[in-house]
């Protein structure tokens, strides 16, 4: 099965993360925004800092940040990671973005379907590829099996799916 693999690259996962935040991230922060009576973050200074930077003053943008509720972000995050497990179990390692562009996390050694487990880890590694300054995300460009810095964690690979009709 090993050579019928296609890894998927860094430009198609990206997309599909850009997906995932519209058809995923996005609706449970606006549905948790209007749950928490917007307590969750001062959306009057975002857009107070968006003014000041279109009128180029990044200074001053940059000097006020929004206060922001932990217990509700955590929420979001909870949320957000609930959520993609759902579509991970139910598509068989596939979000909204992925089963769009035809690719799903696998076991990386396997190529089969991954567990409970390493789906939580792999969520959870995606902190480790944030704070590596991206170069988690980023090093899917240079890899020959194409795993970001949370795919090796949780020993998994994004892959095209053969078995899903285009």
């Amino acid at each position: 099965m090993k050579n019928d693999v296609v890894y998927a690259g860094f430009w198609v996962r990206f997309i599909a993360s850009l997906l995932d935040t519209l058809f995923l991230a996005l609706p449970v922060g606006i549905l948790i925004y209007f749950l928490s009576d917007g307590n969750w973050f001062d959306f009057s200074q975002y857009e107070q800092n968006i003014a000041y930077a279109m009128n180029g003053d990044a200074q001053k943008a940059l000097a006020s940040q929004p206060k922001t509720s932990m217990e509700w972000e955590l929420f979001f995050q909870l949320c957000v990671l609930l959520t993609t497990l759902l579509f991970w179990k139910r598509w068989r390692g596939a979000t909204p973005g992925k089963k769009f562009l035809n690719v799903k996390i696998v076991d990386a050694k396997t190529f089969g379907d991954i567990d409970n487990k390493q789906a939580i880890i792999r969520s959870v590694g995606y902190i480790a590829s944030t704070l590596t300054f991206l170069a988690g995300f980023f090093m899917v460009a240079f890899r020959e099996d194409k795993r970001a810095l949370h795919d090796l964690i949780a020993g998994t690979a994004v892959i095209y799916d053969s078995e899903q009709k285009r």
